[in-house]
């Protein structure tokens, strides 16, 4: 049975865990280098705003973080981009993933009212990138769920941007090379019991990743 590293704080990532749960896959959420031979892939969960430290800027619209958490999920990224395992980020972990590859974040979205968490999340459309991984899942347009007021700005390395809302807000991502791709939107929120009929089945997403190990 295929094992996944959730690299995020014990108790909360348990939709994380149901999902992978629904497809068959076995989890473990820990913050600790692991020995990769352990494990067939690595999920980057969502999560608060990100250090500025770490993209080489001041605070500026950064709201909460914790720098120690950030610098664990840097590390445990990295030792599964040494090993070439698949890496799924959602949310706070797609931004992770474009951070650690060089790029950087806008620390707070002009655009966000349409984007953050109000009492629930939000759903809007967006477009994937023709040719896309994203495109093969779901077609050109498509809806997600949204929880955030931070994004992506300048990619990182070999990283490609495949997924957009209609305001430009970056929505998803890919490595041209590697096996990481990420989701600015929640899929684990989307599927299963969590499944909606305004938005993309995430489950779809989720196996996607499940069939990379």
């Amino acid at each position: 049975m295929k094992r996944v590293l959730i690299a995020g704080e014990q108790g909360k990532t348990v939709n994380y865990e149901r999902a992978m749960e629904h497809l068959g896959v076995l989890t473990e959420t820990s913050l600790h280098v692991p020995d990769i031979s352990d494990y067939d892939g690595l999920i980057l969960p969502g999560g608060g705003d990100i250090d500025p430290k770490l993209f080489g800027q001041l605070p500026c619209g950064t709201r909460f973080f914790d720098p120690e958490l950030d610098r664990l999920q840097l590390a445990v990224l990295d030792a599964f981009v040494m090993d070439r395992k698949p890496v799924l980020g959602i949310c706070k972990g797609m931004q992770i993933i474009n951070i650690y590859f060089g790029g950087d974040i806008r620390q707070h979205l002009d655009e966000s009212p349409r984007h953050e968490y109000r009492g629930a999340d939000q759903i809007h459309e967006s477009r994937a990138v023709k040719g896309s991984f994203l495109e093969r899942l779901y077609g050109e347009r498509f809806a997600v769920n949204s929880a955030h007021h931070q994004g992506v700005e300048c990619p990182g390395r070999g990283i490609e941007y495949v997924q957009f809302a209609p305001d430009g807000i970056v929505e998803g991502l890919r490595h041209r090379y590697l096996p990481v791709t990420g989701v600015q939107w929640h899929p684990e929120r989307l599927c299963f019991e969590h499944e909606r009929k305004d938005a993309a089945d995430g489950a779809a997403l989720l196996g996607d990743f499940v069939d990379l190990m």
